[in-house]
């Protein structure tokens, strides 16, 4: 009895090292997946120019009963509506606590724009373009059709998730434009209308504080975060095992990852940009 005390240790030790090496070998191979979508964008824009146009088509404006509605755009336009608008609510109230209830548009122009849009912006994008792809990637695999467009001699990488990279990225533009504008609105709206502030203290305040600066690095930024969404939501799908259930299990992963991957971006790229100063000056 005693000598089967080390052994299990033995084995314990052996398990946790086998797990560390794997999870290990499942980082570089991630990392590799990523950085052969990157370089082989290229391919997608001249090879595979009409796959990717189809894909812009399809994640834009939706196929199906979602196409009715408008697709990803108005999903997330509906989205940043409402996140406008809890900023008319909670920065009304909280400054009335203190009697400069006219700083709302302040808030609005300043947290949207670094912030709330952004941030707003890759829960959609994750949520439906992101979670689709993963969803079509992972059934293509476990159908073996990925394996087949290798047989035939097309880059699967290329052509499955280079191609996706870049229909996100593109879509990001209008989709972006379009969730920047309705938080705005949504804010405007709320602290006017229903809570009763002068059109003109509003507009005053709001643009004092927006910078145009601002509005060109939160545009970079929701790039840079659409890029590490659709990167994480490909390669879930790319190396999805397992059957049906295996495609549900790693759009459930895929999605976990690319929220915190997308609020990490966020974080570090703000403040790369902002830095600890934040360009913030109190005034008007």
């Amino acid at each position: 009895m005693t000598a089967s005390v080390p052994s299990r240790r033995l084995s314990r030790l052996s398990r946790t090292v086998r797990g560390v090496v794997d999870r290990w070998n499942q980082m570089g191979g991630q990392a590799h997946f990523y950085f052969s979508t990157l370089a082989s964008t290229g391919d997608a824009l001249v090879r595979y120019r009409a796959e990717t146009v189809r894909l812009v088509a399809q994640m834009g404006l939706g196929t199906g009963a979602l196409a009715i509605i408008g697709g990803t755009i108005s999903i997330v336009g509906f989205l940043t509506l409402s996140t406008g608008a809890l900023v008319a609510v909670q920065g009304y109230n909280q400054f009335a606590d203190f009697g400069v209830e006219a700083f709302t548009g302040f808030a609005s122009a300043y947290l949207n724009v670094r912030l709330i849009a952004p941030l707003t912006a890759a829960i959609g994008l994750a949520a439906t373009i992101g979670a689709g792809a993963t969803a079509q990637l992972g059934a293509m695999r476990i159908n073996e059709e990925i394996d087949a467009l290798e047989v035939i001699g097309i880059r699967s990488i290329a052509y499955l998730g280079s191609s996706r990279l870049v229909a996100g990225v593109i879509v990001l533009i209008p989709l972006y434009c379009v969730a920047v504008l309705m938080s705005f609105f949504a804010a405007r709206f709320g602290t006017t209308f229903v809570y009763g502030q002068s059109t003109g203290v509003y507009d005053h305040y709001f643009n004092t504080f927006l910078s145009p600066t601002d509005l060109i690095w939160s545009f970079f930024l929701a790039i840079a975060m659409a890029i590490v969404v659709m990167l994480v939501h490909t390669y879930y799908g790319f190396t999805a095992a397992g059957g049906p259930a295996g495609v549900g299990e790693a759009v459930g992963r895929a999605m976990r990852a690319s929220l915190i991957s997308a609020a990490m971006v966020i974080v570090f790229v703000s403040l790369a940009i902002y830095g600890q100063a934040g360009n913030f000056h109190l005034a008007g």
